[in-house]
């Protein structure tokens, strides 16, 4: 499904984060990429709700649990992917991130050929998802659990020394 180099532009360019809506197929642009700009990807498609899974390989690879919006795989083309690097720990699942800075990127299996899923962090803003479930809700970690009387943040919290 890589087509580095192509580009799926109709006449207009968009700023990252902001959709082109083109009325004649009724499809928007999505763009991504990680931490360090050298993957870079565009969607031209509709985007699939968020799902999460706190399956123990999803875990390792994020460092939390995935959260990953998808597409068809021929929806996707990249910008630059010279960095994309695959790592399969078991047989027909795949995690694509980036060589150079680690971003965890993307996740394919076997069973679900033409599927890609994209770690809903790499998209340019937050593309007006939502979250729709919970897989391997069993395997989450101890603090994923609500806790109503845990405080919470807006954005970063100040630590004091």
């Amino acid at each position: 499904f890589c087509t580095a180099g192509n580009s799926v532009w109709r006449g207009v360019r968009p700023k990252p984060g902001h959709y082109v809506f083109d009325m004649s197929e009724h499809q928007r642009i999505v763009h991504g990429g990680c931490l360090c700009g050298e993957v870079r990807y565009v969607v031209d498609a509709e985007l699939r709700d968020v799902w999460m899974c706190h399956c123990e390989d999803c875990r390792r690879m994020t460092g939390n649990h995935m959260a990953a919006t998808a597409c068809s795989a021929s929806d996707l083309t990249f910008e630059r992917d010279a960095t994309l690097r695959w790592f399969s720990r078991q047989p027909g699942v795949d995690y694509g991130f980036c060589s150079t800075c680690g971003s965890s990127l993307f996740w394919r299996a076997a069973d679900k050929p033409g599927h890609l899923s994209i770690c809903a962090g790499t998209l340019d803003g937050t593309a007006s998802l939502e979250a729709g479930g919970v897989l391997f809700r069993a395997e989450a970690a101890d603090y994923t659990a609500p806790h109503p009387d845990v405080p919470t943040f807006p954005g970063d919290r100040e630590i004091n020394s």
